[in-house]
């Protein structure tokens, strides 16, 4: 493979597609940017060198009905790529990394600069001699192949991550070596040491009857019968249950000569194959333990900034030693980072927590479906902690007894993400005080704190100087040399909050020929309007966050949220809304709790209210002629209709800026 051309600065580029798509310059993680985006670099990352023709780019983002301006957009996402691995490139000039190539194009790596080619060189080492005549020294090598694996080939690109053919090779590829590499395990007596990747590509492709077959070879050599017994009769069991059938002559005989298999005791005792043997010649079967410990976080923000005192905050709670559970409940409104600063900090304290951690979102404010139930989020993490899924109660009491249990002497962190409630917190905390729990809602959940301790921390938007920070940080490697004062009319018009300030600033670093004073400019032709704040991918917008609150409201509380922007000052009580809405005062104050617990209202003070800019904005597009004066809203409490978009029409006053 024809490899970069030389440069001091060749050693400072590196990708990872072997998981989440990830990329460094310089030892410093680099934001990718929008989801098509990053599709566009897993595919060139996965073809490692080989080129990529415009048909498959526009039928990977596209799912095979691209727009006419397609082309046009694998272009300006190539350019964008091209910028953020080489910031000083000029326009129109042929990158170092990125080139054309036959109408398409491929990315110049080699085995040092990614971890495909470096896995595929492990393993090859490990099929060549002196390595293929000593198979403990392939195994060596096979291992240090697998670890380079985190998860599924783009993973974090999922479904599509999964469904298309070139990444779904790749995971042919990595079941193919695992089986290759617990083969070479066996003939050599290392069979333990093949176990955890064995396990992680099983727990993957749970009805590969061949991948199956040597997980249960590998445990009955290394002594653990029961385990191999409880994975046999789960297999057979999805197999029956899932495709209909029983299990093939390749599984079947595994299975059988595991019953057979007496492992070697201290003394050299005989194995299968060595002949008949007696009990006394074995251990006991060992029982069957965690798969692994379990490391579910989701990767960390490149370029975290800010929330120091929130951070310090939770850092005194996980230092703390009082004997009791420690429990940190963050809430705040939609968009201003929650679950960013949780993952961060849960990232900072991992090593104090080396039992493992626990990650679970609740799903409790979502465009989609309903929370979560904590009966499924605890066999999720029974399954992660190593219960055998037959082995998982049915009643979700008993499967919270036992997931104390299990977490009981261990250093464990769990993070439970966008929580709806306290009720649905309760079971998924652990019982002892050597862990610790996270919790995010945009709730404030006061019964977590009256019922367990928890310290309640409520996240308001960042000082402009942090917010100004976050922009130039993930706009650094497009755009070098701004300073804050250039950033902060921007940073103004997102009213500081978090996703709108990351919206933007993506916007920024895809398209860094346009000067910031013309995104400014297209913020403030937007009005009353959150066309400027959308994101291409849908599933991370500032209208869609907004709207999974709405959709929780009832008609009367929808209705009030819909007559926000008319209210004329910063702040209003009560009995100004009453008067707003033409609602005795007992039903206004019930619909302003549902909007204060969905937090499109936050309380000030007491009996004053305050909304953001952004969430003002988006009750203006909701106030249209069959909006806010009539009592049509979501579809009750948990309502899921798409509410409209910006319909206008009312005679709204200018939002005021509340810096």
């Amino acid at each position: 493979m024809t490899g970069p051309r030389r440069t001091a600065d060749d050693d400072t580029v590196r990708f990872s597609v072997l998981g989440p798509v990830r990329a460094w310059r310089g030892g410093r993680e680099l934001l990718i940017g929008p989801r098509q985006q990053r599709l566009i670099l897993a595919v060139l990352l996965a073809r490692a060198g080989r080129p990529v023709s415009m048909g498959e780019f526009t039928d990977l983002l596209w799912a095979g009905s691209p727009p006419a301006s397609a082309v046009n957009a694998v272009h300006r996402y190539v350019g964008a790529l091209r910028r953020l691995l080489e910031p000083g490139l000029p326009a129109r000039s042929p990158g170092r990394w990125l080139a054309r190539q036959g109408g398409g194009y491929l990315m110049r790596v080699d085995a040092g600069r990614l971890d495909l080619l470096r896995f595929r060189a492990l393993v090859e080492q490990a099929r060549r001699s002196p390595a293929a005549d000593d198979p403990a020294a392939a195994v060596g090598l096979f291992t240090a192949a697998l670890d380079l694996w985190q998860d599924r080939c783009a993973a974090d690109l999922e479904p599509t991550g999964v469904a298309h053919p070139v990444f779904t090779m790749l995971e042919h590829e990595y079941v193919s070596v695992v089986c290759e590499a617990a083969e070479a395990s066996l003939r050599c007596g290392r069979a333990a040491a093949m176990l955890l990747p064995l396990r992680r590509a099983a727990d993957r492709h749970p009805l590969d009857e061949a991948l199956a077959a040597h997980l249960l070879r590998a445990l009955a050599a290394d002594g653990k019968q029961a385990e191999a017994e409880a994975l046999y009769l789960e297999v057979r069991r999805r197999l029956a249950d899932e495709l209909g059938v029983d299990p093939g002559p390749e599984l079947w005989a595994a299975h059988a000569r595991s019953l057979r298999h007496r492992p070697a005791g201290p003394r050299g005792g005989k194995t299968a194959g060595d002949g008949p043997s007696e009990t006394h010649d074995a251990p006991s079967p060992a029982p069957a333990g965690p798969a692994v410990r379990p490391a579910q976080l989701p990767a960390d923000l490149p370029g975290f900034t800010g929330r120091g005192a929130a951070l310090r905050q939770a850092a005194a709670l996980a230092a703390s030693g009082d004997g009791a559970l420690r429990v940190l409940a963050v809430d705040g409104i939609p968009g201003v980072g929650k679950t960013a600063l949780a993952v961060h900090f849960a990232h900072r304290v991992a090593r104090d927590f080396p039992d493992g951690q626990l990650y679970a979102d609740l799903r409790g404010f979502t465009s989609d479906g309903g929370p979560a139930d904590p009966g499924d989020v605890l066999a999720g993490f029974l399954d992660a902690l190593g219960v055998a899924r037959h082995r998982i109660p049915a009643a979700a009491q008993m499967r919270a007894a036992l997931y104390r249990s299990l977490l009981a002497g261990r250093r464990m962190l769990v993070v439970l993400d966008n929580a709806w409630d306290t009720r649905q917190v309760r079971p998924l905390l652990p019982g002892t005080a050597e862990c610790m729990a996270v919790v995010t809602s945009r709730s404030r959940l006061t019964g977590l704190a009256a019922a367990h301790g928890a310290r309640l921390l409520t996240l308001d938007v960042p000082s402009a100087e942090e917010a100004a920070e976050t922009f130039l940080e993930r706009v650094r490697g497009c755009r070098p040399g701004l300073e804050a004062p250039q950033v902060r009319p921007i940073v103004d018009r997102c009213g500081r909050l978090p996703l709108a300030v990351a919206v933007v600033a993506a916007r920024a670093a895809a398209h860094p020929e346009r000067p910031l004073a013309q995104i400014e400019s297209e913020l403030s032709a937007a009005g009353r309007s959150l066309d400027g704040f959308s994101d291409d991918n849908l599933d991370n917008d500032v209208r869609a966050v907004f709207s999974s609150s709405y959709r929780t409201l009832g008609p009367q509380a929808a209705r009030l949220f819909r007559l926000l922007p008319l209210h004329p000052g910063p702040d209003a009580t009560v009995t100004a809304l009453a008067g707003l809405a033409g609602t005795p005062p007992r039903e206004t104050a019930a619909a302003v709790g549902e909007l204060v617990r969905a937090r499109l209202l936050t309380v000030r003070q007491r009996d004053r209210y305050r909304s953001h800019d952004l969430v003002l904005t988006y009750a203006a597009e909701l106030a249209g002629p069959a909006g806010a004066g009539s009592a049509a809203g979501p579809s009750g409490p948990r309502g899921r209709g798409r509410p409209p978009a910006h319909t206008g029409g009312l005679p709204l006053r200018p939002l005021v800026r509340r810096g």
